[in-house]
C-alpha cells in the first residue's frame, strides 16, 4: 500500500509540473549589453527540486564560465541570473550557441525532468559504457587500456578521476571491428572481469567495481556518485595537513535555513560540482551567491533538506563539509 501511494504521489507532482511547464514556461533572455566583460543569462521557470542543476549543467557541458550568479527558487518560482563568459574570457556572441541555450533552457527545452530520473538515463545504444572504482596508483590507466585493446574494444572517449587513493573511471567503447555496442554477454562478462582483476592490483580488500552498461550516462555525474558511493569523502590520516577548500555550513535559525560558505581556488566547473553535490545529497538550494570574478572562488547557499529541515546535527555538518571538499577536489587534476 505504501509503495501504491508512494507512486501515486509522484504521478501526481509530475502531473502537477507539467501544468506548471503548460502554463508558466520557461522565460530565457541573453543580454551582451547589461554587463561589460560578461554575458547576462537570466533564466525563470516554474520550481522543481534539481532544476538548478540541469541549468548549470548546460553551461558546464558547454564549457562556459560562470563568473558571477544569483539565485533564487523560495516558492513555486525559480530566478537565476549568470554572468558568462566562454574560456578566453569573452562574451558569448556566436548566434548558434547562443541559439542552442535558449533552445536548451527555454520552453521547448527538455532539461525539465526529475533530478533522479535525469541520472544514469540510456540513450541510444551506439556504444558500451564502462564503469570503474578501485585503487589508484601509477600505471592504472595504461593497464586497463591494454585489456580493452586486447579484447579488441576501442575507445569511445573516457573520463578518469582520482581522489584520496581512490580512481573511476567512465569508459565508452565500442566493437573494434563492428564499431557497434558491445551486446555479446559472455564477452561484457569478460570484460568485467578481466578489468575488475586489473583496479584491485596490490588492494588487499579486492575493492573494486566494474559495470557495463548500453548506452550513455553523463560521465561527471556518475564519477561523483562512484566516488561518493566509494566514501572517498573520508580523510586519510596521512592527509590530515592538507590545504583543503574552505567550507562552512551554519544554521539561520530565524528562517530556517542552513548557509553554506564555500572559498576554494577558481576553476572550470566548479559551480556544477557543488550544486550537483548538494542536489544529489538531497538538499534544496533557495538562494545563492556566486562570485568568481578574481582567482579565487566565492559561494553562499541558503539550503534545506528535501523534507524541509535545516542540517541537523554536528555530524551531519560534518558529512556535508567533507562532501563539498571532495567534489571540489575530484577534478582539481583536469585543470
Amino acid at each position: 500500500m505504501d509503495i501504491m501511494m508512494s507512486s501515486y504521489s509522484e504521478d501526481m507532482n509530475d502531473e502537477y509540473q507539467k501544468l506548471l511547464r503548460r502554463t508558466r514556461p520557461p522565460r530565457v533572455v541573453i543580454d551582451n549589453e547589461a554587463c561589460k566583460n560578461a554575458t547576462v543569462i537570466r533564466v525563470d521557470s516554474a520550481n522543481k527540486h534539481g532544476i538548478l542543476l540541469e541549468v548549470v549543467q548546460v553551461f558546464a557541458d558547454l564549457n562556459l564560465i560562470i563568473t558571477k550568479a544569483y539565485i533564487s527558487s523560495d516558492g513555486e518560482w525559480f530566478m537565476d541570473v549568470f554572468n558568462v563568459t566562454d574560456q578566453d574570457g569573452n562574451k558569448i556572441t556566436d548566434d548558434e550557441l547562443v541559439d542552442y541555450i535558449k533552445k536548451s533552457l527555454g520552453p521547448d527545452s527538455c532539461f525539465y525532468y526529475t533530478m533522479r530520473g535525469s541520472i544514469g538515463v540510456k540513450a541510444a545504444a551506439s556504444h558500451s559504457s564502462i564503469e570503474l572504482i578501485g585503487c589508484d596508483r601509477p600505471g592504472l590507466l595504461s593497464e586497463v587500456s591494454a585489456v580493452l585493446t586486447n579484447l579488441k574494444c576501442n575507445v569511445v572517449n573516457a573520463e578518469v578521476w582520482t581522489h584520496n587513493g581512490r580512481a573511476a573511471a567512465v569508459v565508452n567503447v565500442t566493437d573494434g571491428e563492428s564499431g557497434l555496442a558491445i551486446s555479446d554477454d559472455e564477452r561484457l562478462r569478460s570484460i568485467k572481469e578481466l578489468l575488475r582483476h586489473v583496479l584491485r592490483g596490490s588492494d588487499r580488500w579486492g575493492k573494486a567495481k566494474t559495470v557495463v552498461t548500453q548506452g550513455a550516462t553523463h560521465a561527471a555525474r556518475r564519477l561523483h556518485q562512484m566516488m561518493f558511493a566509494d566514501r572517498d569523502y573520508e580523510r586519510a590520516d596521512s592527509e590530515d595537513g592538507k590545504q583543503r577548500p574552505d567550507v562552512n555550513v551554519v544554521n539561520w535559525y530565524d528562517k530556517d535555513y542552513s548557509v553554506v560558505t564555500i572559498r576554494c581556488k577558481d576553476r572550470p566547473k566548479l559551480l556544477f560540482d557543488t550544486v550537483f553535490t548538494l542536489t544529489d545529497m538531497d538538499y534544496v538550494v533557495f538562494h545563492a551567491n556566486i562570485d568568481a570574478e578574481g582567482p579565487e572562488a566565492y559561494q553562499e547557499y541558503y539550503i534545506r533538506h528535501v523534507d524541509g529541515s535545516p542540517v541537523k546535527s554536528e555530524a551531519e555538518r560534518q558529512r556535508v563539509v567533507q562532501c563539498l571538499e571532495a567534489a571540489i577536489e575530484r577534478r582539481v587534476s583536469e585543470v
